[in-house]
């Protein structure tokens, strides 16, 4: 491959005639890459963590949920008493079904907005 030499301050750098680019350049711009993948798993980490424990902590939820259903239909002393306590429940649980809705959307976002922003910023420092 063809080079051109460079003299600055009696240093010699080499330009790669295919690309225009100093190897101090290549390296400097592998760094800006290898800092920028950092920082994206970091933040898709923070993300999953988060996730991770909000779900944890829908799944004790859920366990308690159920726990005090059935503490409230053995407490029933009548049908129609053991029917009001379904229909509260029912309508208790599908609010819990529209928030876990919201949350794994929320999560996904939160996701795809790390992966987004990183794609972003990196196509923004390519020489």
């Amino acid at each position: 491959m063809p080079s051109h030499s460079h003299g600055t301050h009696g240093t010699h750098e080499t330009t790669n005639s295919a690309t225009g680019i100093e190897p101090a350049q290549m390296l400097q711009f592998g760094k800006e890459r290898t800092e920028a993948m950092i920082h994206v798993q970091k933040e898709l980490l923070d993300a999953y963590q988060q996730a991770s424990k909000a779900w944890v902590d829908r799944v004790q939820s859920e366990v308690k949920f159920w726990s005090e259903l059935a503490g409230k239909l053995a407490a029933s002393r009548s049908v129609p008493e053991g029917m009001e306590t379904c229909s509260e429940s029912i309508a208790h649980r599908l609010q819990m079904a529209a928030e876990d809705g919201r949350r794994l959307f929320e999560d996904g976002q939160k996701m795809i907005a790390a992966l987004t922003g990183s794609l972003t910023n990196g196509a923004a420092k390519a020489p």
